[in-house]
């Protein structure tokens, strides 16, 4: 019988093919790891987290991000030559260049820390929540989240995806016993120790996992030419970092701010569903880097790829959002406080849609990357600057009284623009420009 099996198994591996088989693999793992964060996101935390300060979880892991986004930068530049010298099979040099990150990641935090003690007490009130011990838990959590996939990555470059799956499914359990540990003492803290304790269990595992290719000896790696090519791609990546860390950063603190705090706490758990969606994109993100950077060695377009990933994260998004339509509120009921989330039902499907298009660029950016084409940047980071700007301008108007025409106060008074219909439509329209950007890009690089 196990040799039927694995004859069976041989010939759906053939018949899909080496990229397929393995995004299936892992998104069979991730799942299984999906469905005990879907309870940690759905049920778990509003049940600790009051309707209060719900709505501040995503402006805060945000913002955290946004201090990290050096270490973040630094992690992006090595993946990339991770991926370069896994192989070449290089693992001296790799070895090197991996003691570096816990170098550099330490000095990115304690500047970090200095920033957040500036900061993080005036964003904070901003967002209607008292700091207590805060700081501390939320930079844990996202440095260890910036500087993990540099070790995940090397697994990728690696094509160990068994023991990705592996990681993927043991994370979700050590996160929630975390969760289970600290949220009864303070729940938004709390909620912080599980994000941090998911990056560090899969960094343990992964340095695990690669034993043997850095059991070798470390060899020299830095040299002038290496430390001027690190330091034009660490520019790129800050620029492109910046511009999507205040993107986010902006929006999720616009929704926080300018909504009631029943109204963004419903945005938080409709986006816990609509999430769901996304599950195939990070499947897919993960097994295309690797296949990409090889189509892209070959002088090959991977926008084939790209288009059939787009696509596939489509179909399965679609047959995500279809019971939303018809039992959302039913669903949301059940929940801790479900009778106060029942009535953003309604935004679970609309959400689920801007996912598909953010999905278009994830792939595409993440196709790019692997290839070292970074042209697409040129406008990129206007758009993502653009947006937050908008958004800030049609959202504070109030701020701007005297500098902007009374007439266009008026307007957007009148138009009720700071409630989340309408924010909904300016983040559809938004991600509606930067997919399309995208796939014109790739069409036109297909022409030419």
């Amino acid at each position: 019988m196990l040799a039927i099996g694995k004859s069976a198994m041989a010939r759906v591996r053939g018949r899909l093919g080496e990229f397929w088989w393995h995004s299936l693999l892992l998104f069979c793992a991730m799942r299984t790891a999906d469905l005990l964060n879907a309870f940690i996101g759905v049920w778990f935390v509003p049940k600790y987290i009051s309707p209060d300060e719900l709505g501040a979880v995503m402006p805060l892991v945000n913002f955290a991000n946004f201090l990290a986004f050096p270490a973040a930068v630094f992690a992006n530049v090595f993946r990339n030559e991770l991926s370069r010298l896994a192989v070449e099979r290089d693992f001296g040099r790799m070895k090197t260049l991996m003691r570096g990150v816990f170098v550099a990641a330490g000095v990115f935090l304690v500047l970090a820390l200095g920033a957040s003690r500036l900061a993080m007490p005036l964003f904070l009130e901003r967002i209607r929540v008292a700091e207590g011990s805060l700081a501390l838990v939320i930079l844990a959590a996202s440095f260890l989240s910036a500087v993990h996939p540099v070790f995940s990555n090397a697994l990728q470059a690696l094509k160990k995806f068994n023991e990705s799956a592996l990681v993927s499914i043991f994370g979700a359990p050590v996160r929630l016993v975390a969760m289970l540990v600290a949220m009864p003492f303070r729940a938004l803290s709390g909620y912080f120790v599980g994000q941090a304790a998911t990056p560090g269990f899969n960094i343990a595992c992964s340095v695990f996992f690669l034993r043997k290719e850095l059991a070798v000896p470390a060899k020299p790696y830095w040299t002038r030419e290496i430390i001027g090519r690190f330091a034009r791609l660490a520019a790129i990546f800050a620029a492109a970092a910046l511009s999507s860390g205040m993107c986010a950063l902006v929006e999720s603190t616009v929704l926080r701010q300018r909504l009631s705090a029943l109204d963004s706490a419903g945005y938080y758990m409709a986006t816990r569903f609509s999430d769901i969606a996304g599950f195939m994109t990070m499947t897919l993100a993960f097994t295309i880097f690797p296949y990409a950077a090889d189509l892209s060695a070959q002088g090959k377009s991977a926008g084939r790829l790209v288009f059939k990933a787009s696509l596939a994260v489509a179909a399965f998004s679609a047959l995500v959002a279809l019971p939303f339509f018809a039992f959302g509120d039913t669903l949301l009921r059940v929940l801790p406080h479900g009778d106060k989330y029942a009535a953003y039902a309604w935004a679970i499907p609309w959400l689920i849609g801007i996912n598909v298009l953010g999905s278009v660029a994830t792939l595409f950016t993440t196709a790019e990357i692997s290839a070292n084409r970074f042209g697409y940047l040129k406008w990129m980071i206007p758009l993502e600057l653009a947006y937050p700007l908008a958004l800030l301008l049609v959202t504070g108007y109030g701020y701007f009284t005297g500098f902007i025409p009374a007439q266009w106060t008026d307007f957007l008074a009148a138009h009720n623009v700071r409630e989340l219909p309408a924010l909904l439509i300016w983040s559809s329209c938004f991600n509606i420009v930067k997919a399309a950007a995208c796939i014109a890009t790739l069409c036109l690089r297909k022409t030419r």
